[in-house]
């Protein structure tokens, strides 16, 4: 049994690099797909005041909305197959890269996507596979999107 780690994010390329583990991975895996949050707070501006327990509750349920739907989009593509690996999902609070690393010291491999959200377009690895790349305990599979 292989334990697969997929980071995800809600872009395409994260959608691509959990569709690649499931097509490769065999019924006895198991994949965890892992989406982060975090929240950042700004001094010196005038805002009205947020409960950070309320904002983690808001951070929380919209990391868990990007989970769902990233999922349901690979579910449909895997609808007819009969020997799907076991999936389940993960949300945590953190640095992406850090909390992939975290999980990588027990896991067999780690698949990220090659572009998340970020906005440096232009570059050929996003900053959390890069970071992912050099650092995971284990082996790490970059995923390209379509274009690339």
């Amino acid at each position: 049994m292989t334990r697969i780690i997929v980071g995800i994010d809600g872009s395409d390329s994260a959608k691509n690099a959990l569709s690649w583990a499931i097509e490769h991975a065999s019924a006895e895996d198991t994949i965890t797909a892992v989406h982060t949050w975090s929240m950042y707070l700004v001094g010196g501006m005038e805002t009205p005041y947020v409960n950070p327990a309320d904002y983690e509750a808001l951070a929380r349920q919209s990391a868990d909305a990007i989970v769902e739907e990233v999922m349901a989009s690979v579910a449909e593509k895997f609808a007819d197959d009969d020997a799907l690996p076991e999936l389940s999902t993960e949300v945590r609070h953190g640095h992406a890269g850090r909390i992939l690393i975290e999980l990588s010291e027990e896991a067999d491999l780690v698949v990220v996507g090659s572009r998340g959200l970020g906005g440096f377009r232009g570059l050929m690895l996003g900053s959390v596979s890069t970071y992912v790349v050099h650092h995971a305990r284990c082996p790490v599979v970059v995923v390209p999107t379509e274009r690339e």
